[in-house]
C-alpha cells in the first residue's frame, strides 16, 4: 500500500494520531509551540511539569469586581468640535463638594449610531449639578437626562488599560472583563493568580497619570511647579533597565513629535519649555536633594532649585537636574531631531511600575470600591485544589474504564474506547496550553462532564454496531455506525445550544464549565468519535 492509499484509508485515525501528538507538545514541550516566558523574582525562567497555566481557583488569587465611578449624559445636542470646549467647561464647573481634573471628564463623539454623549468620572457629583454644568456650557440638559454609569466605550477602555497592566506586569492567568447586573449596571471583573487582594486593589486604584513637572524659580524668585509633559505625549516608552556604569534605574522614553495643526509638536513644546524655564542655562545642574534614599524628596532652598519630577498619580517618585549633553542639544534646538531621554528613578521596582503606567496609560474612569466584591485564596489553599482535581480526574477516568469492560468483557471494544476518551481530554488540555487559558475549577468540572459525555457516545456507538451480536461485514458496520453517529450528533447540538447562552453570557464561573464541554463536545464528534468507529471497524470486521 503506498502513501496515498495509506493516508486515504486511515485518514481518521492519523487525524486523532496527530491532534495528540500536536496536544502533548504543547503541553510538555517548554517552547513547543508557543514561548514560555514565566520568570521568577530572580530573572530566572520558572521550571513547571507543564506548559499549562491556572485560574485563582487552582493556583491561588485575587477576583476583585467593582462598578465604574460615573454618569453619563447620552445625546447632548452639540455641534462636531466643540467637544473640547463643553468638556473643559464640565471639570471647571463650580460644584459644591468637588474639584474636578481634566480626566474627571470626557465628551466623546460616536459614529454608531451618529451622537454624542458626556460623561462625569466623580462620585462627589450629584445629577443635578451635572446637568446645571451642562446648560453652563450650552447644551439642553436637565436631572432626567442623565444616567448612572458610563459608556460601553468607556468601559472597553478600562478593561483594555487594566489587561495592559496585567500583562506588562508579567502576571501570567491574569484578565479582566466585564458583568451586567441585573439592575442594568456593570462591574468591571480582574481576576489576577498569585496576587493578594491589596496588591491588586492598588494595581486597580492608581489611574496612571505619568508627568514631568519642572519644579523652578518664577519671576519672583520664589519656587514653583509647571508641567511640561504628560503620559499621552510620550510616544515610544520602554521598559525598565538599569545603567550599571552610574548605578541607577531609569524607563528610556521617546516623546511624541508629531506636527499638530498650527506645526508645534509635544517634543518641540518640551524642548521650548526646558529652554524658557531656565533648564538649559543657569539651572542646568541644579537640583539639590536630601533623603532620596528613604523614598522622601526634600529641596536645597539655600539656592535656587531646577529640578525636574517624575510623577506619578500626583506622587513624586523621583527628582533630577537636566543632564549636559542634554540641556546642550536642548538649548541647540538638535534634541528635537532625536526627541529621547531616560525618565531616573530610585528603585527597579520604581522603574517597573513607571514602565507598567507608560505603557498602559490611565484608567478612563475610577472604579468604585466602596462596592467591590472580592474573592481570595491562598495558594497553599489552591495546591490542595489541584491535587484533589488531578485525583477526581483519574477516578473519573478509572471508574468509566471499570464499568465500560464490566458492560462489554471485550477488550477490542472497551481498550479503544477508554484510549479515545482519554485522547480526548489530553486535546482539551493541549488546545487550553495553546491558548494560555488559565484553568480553574469550572472547567475542571467541564473536563469531568466531557469524560461522561464523550464515554456515553462512544457506547451508543458500540451497541448500535453490535445490536445484532457480532457484525463481519463491513458494509453492516458503516450502516450502523451512520445511525448511531446520527443519534450522537443530535445530542452534541442540543448539548451546544444550551449550554451556549452560559459560554457567552458574563456569568463568572459556568462559563468556563460551558466552554470546556462544548469544546469537548466538537472534538469528540468531529474527531474522536470517527476515528473510534474507524478502530472499531477494522477490530470487528474482517478489514
Amino acid at each position: 500500500m503506498g502513501p496515498v492509499a495509506f493516508v486515504k484509508e486511515y485518514w481518521r485515525i492519523l487525524m486523532i494520531v496527530g491532534f495528540v501528538g500536536f496536544a502533548l507538545i504543547a503541553l510538555f514541550i517548554p517552547g513547543g509551540i508557543v514561548a514560555d516566558e514565566t520568570l521568577v523574582d530572580d530573572g530566572e525562567v520558572e521550571e513547571t511539569p507543564t506548559n499549562l497555566e491556572y485560574g485563582i481557583g487552582l493556583d491561588g488569587g485575587t477576583r476583585v469586581s467593582a462598578p465604574p465611578v460615573g454618569m453619563t449624559a447620552e445625546n447632548i445636542d452639540i455641534e462636531p468640535g466643540e467637544e473640547h470646549e463643553v468638556q473643559s467647561t464640565l471639570y471647571s464647573y463650580d460644584y459644591e463638594n468637588a474639584d474636578l481634573e481634566p480626566r474627571d471628564a470626557n465628551v466623546r463623539f460616536h459614529e454608531e449610531p451618529p451622537r454624542h454623549t458626556a460623561e462625569l468620572f466623580s462620585n462627589d457629583v450629584t445629577q443635578a449639578e451635572f446637568a446645571a454644568a451642562l446648560q453652563e456650557a450650552g447644551v439642553d440638559a436637565t436631572e432626567d437626562d442623565i444616567e448612572n454609569g458610563v459608556t460601553q466605550e468607556t468601559r472597553d477602555e478600562i478593561i483594555e488599560t487594566i489587561e495592559l497592566r496585567i500583562n506588562e506586569g508579567g502576571l501570567d492567568g491574569g484578565t479582566a472583563y466585564e458583568e451586567a447586573t441585573l439592575g442594568g449596571g456593570y462591574y468591571i471583573v480582574t481576576e489576577v493568580p498569585g496576587m493578594d487582594p491589596d496588591e491588586l486593589r492598588e494595581l486597580l486604584t492608581a489611574r496612571g497619570e505619568v508627568q514631568i513637572v519642572a519644579y523652578h524659580p518664577d519671576d519672583d524668585g520664589q519656587q514653583t511647579n509647571t508641567t511640561v509633559l504628560q503620559g499621552e505625549e510620550i510616544a515610544d516608552p520602554g521598559s525598565a533597565s538599569y545603567d550599571e556604569q552610574r548605578d541607577r534605574h531609569y524607563v528610556p522614553v521617546s516623546v511624541d513629535n508629531t506636527p499638530r495643526e498650527d506645526g508645534t509638536s509635544p517634543a518641540q513644546d518640551y524642548q521650548d519649555s526646558m529652554n524658557e524655564l531656565g533648564f538649559t542655562g543657569e539651572g542646568q545642574g541644579q537640583c539639590q536633594i536630601h533623603d532620596r534614599a528613604a523614598g522622601e524628596f526634600h529641596f536645597d532652598h539655600d539656592q535656587p532649585q531646577w529640578c525636574l519630577l517624575t510623577v506619578v498619580d500626583g506622587e513624586v517618585v523621583d527628582a533630577h537636574s537636566m543632564g549636559g549633553n542634554l540641556g546642550q542639544s536642548m538649548a541647540s534646538g538638535t534634541w528635537v531631531n532625536d526627541p529621547s531621554f531616560q525618565m531616573i528613578v530610585p528603585t527597579q521596582q520604581d522603574a517597573h511600575e513607571l514602565s507598567v503606567n507608560l505603557n498602559s496609560g490611565a484608567l478612563t474612569a475610577p472604579l468604585d470600591f466602596s462596592q467591590e466584591q472580592t474573592f481570595s485564596l491562598e495558594p497553599a489553599l489552591a495546591d490542595q485544589f489541584k491535587l484533589y482535581s488531578l485525583i477526581i480526574g483519574a477516578l473519573s477516568v478509572l471508574t468509566v474504564s471499570g464499568m465500560v469492560f464490566l458492560r462489554y468483557r471485550n477488550p477490542k471494544v472497551a481498550a479503544p474506547m477508554i484510549l479515545t476518551a482519554t485522547a480526548e481530554v489530553v486535546i482539551l488540555l493541549g488546545f487550553a496550553a495553546l491558548i494560555r487559558m488559565p484553568l480553574d475549577l469550572s472547567h475542571v468540572a467541564g473536563f469531568v462532564a466531557v469524560v461522561g459525555t464523550g464515554v456515553d457516545d462512544l457506547v451508543i456507538i458500540a451497541d448500535e454496531v453490535m445490536d445484532d451480536g457480532e457484525v463481519s461485514s463491513q458494509r453492516v458496520f458503516e450502516s450502523r455506525f451512520r445511525k448511531a453517529f446520527w443519534v450522537i450528533g443530535a445530542a452534541a447540538a442540543t448539548t451546544i445550544i444550551a449550554l451556549s447562552p452560559l459560554a457567552v453570557l458574563s456569568l463568572g464561573d459556568l462559563r468556563g464549565f460551558a466552554i470546556i464541554t462544548i469544546l469537548g463536545v466538537l472534538i469528540g464528534v468531529l474527531v474522536t468519535r470517527p476515528a473510534y468507529g474507524d478502530i472499531l471497524q477494522r477490530l470487528l470486521t474482517d478489514k
